[in-house]
């Protein structure tokens, strides 16, 4: 069945103190492109929760926000000094000292103004065996409720879609039926007009040569026969359960390729407002195809 690129889930667990939330979205995208966020303690895992995710989204931008936040207020956490960056900051301070014969030395107050030289870093649960699958079945989760928003927004593109693949072949069929009485119009006008214009004796052979003539060059049985098996294409893709996004993506191309032909070689005013109807239908379908995976 269809699937929507756009969706959203999310997940919470608790575990050591800790609640862990997933929130993972997707939107457009022509590939497949995933972003995760979280906390740096915990990048070891990001390439774990990147195959989760491709195996179960083939198409679309995927953007996943995790965070562990400490619940319980008495666990302890940690200050950390830099030393390295305090080391720096007095080699610096002894060189100007020297350079300019200053008197004045860093004290405890300037180093405590200095930017990342102390830091207060919350104790975060042991990376062991069972807090990493937590976070998997997390995300698994997260990944459940996505796809069934996803799913549930293919379903209504899916409809919506039928319905104005079926509008396009009604439309299909009026200017199939106007192409059949097409050629005795083309016929009658044509003879009006040389009567109009010549007084004299109609060669009736090559009147009816140069009829034929007009009419192959205006025959477009061979694009309403590939159109309609387009349509035939596009209603079988909608009930595939692989991603078929790209597919019916080509399809519209091939279907505007038939329909500008069509359009560029009726004359008759009745068929090129179909076209025009046809064409405004093709382009509301190729923006719902776009969001399809």
């Amino acid at each position: 069945m269809l699937q929507s690129m756009t969706g959203f889930g999310q997940a919470i667990r608790l575990m050591k103190g800790y609640q862990i939330q997933i929130d993972i979205k997707t939107v457009n995208h022509r590939y497949r492109e995933i972003k995760i966020k979280m906390p740096r303690e915990w990048l070891a895992l990001e390439e774990k929760l990147k195959t989760i995710i491709q195996k179960r989204i083939q198409r679309g931008r995927v953007e996943v926000f995790m965070t562990i936040e400490q619940q319980d207020s008495h666990t302890e956490q940690q200050v950390e000094i830099n030393w390295q960056l305090a080391d720096h900051y007095f080699q610096a301070a002894d060189q100007l000292k020297t350079r300019y014969k200053l008197q004045d030395s860093l004290s405890l107050k300037d180093l405590m103004l200095i930017p990342d030289l102390v830091s207060l870093r919350k104790n975060l649960p042991d990376q062991d065996e069972l807090m990493n699958q937590i976070i998997s079945d997390c995300l698994e989760e997260a990944l459940h409720q996505l796809l069934e928003m996803r799913s549930k927004e293919g379903s209504h593109l899916r409809k919506d879609l039928m319905k104005r693949v079926q509008v396009m072949e009604e439309l299909h069929t009026q200017i199939q039926s106007m192409a059949l009485s097409a050629v005795e119009q083309m016929r009658e006008r044509l003879l009006q007009r040389i009567q109009e214009v010549y007084d004299k004796q109609l060669d009736e052979s090559r009147f009816t040569m140069e009829v034929a003539l007009i009419a192959e060059r205006a025959n477009i049985d061979e694009e309403l026969t590939r159109l309609l098996s387009h349509f035939e294409q596009f209603n079988t893709l909608f009930n595939q359960d692989e991603p078929v996004g790209r597919k019916l993506d080509f399809l519209i191309q091939e279907m505007n390729r038939e329909v500008n032909t069509i359009g560029s070689k009726s004359n008759f005013t009745e068929i090129t407002n179909k076209v025009v109807d046809l064409k405004a239908e093709l382009e509301k379908i190729r923006e719902q195809v776009q969001n399809i995976q």
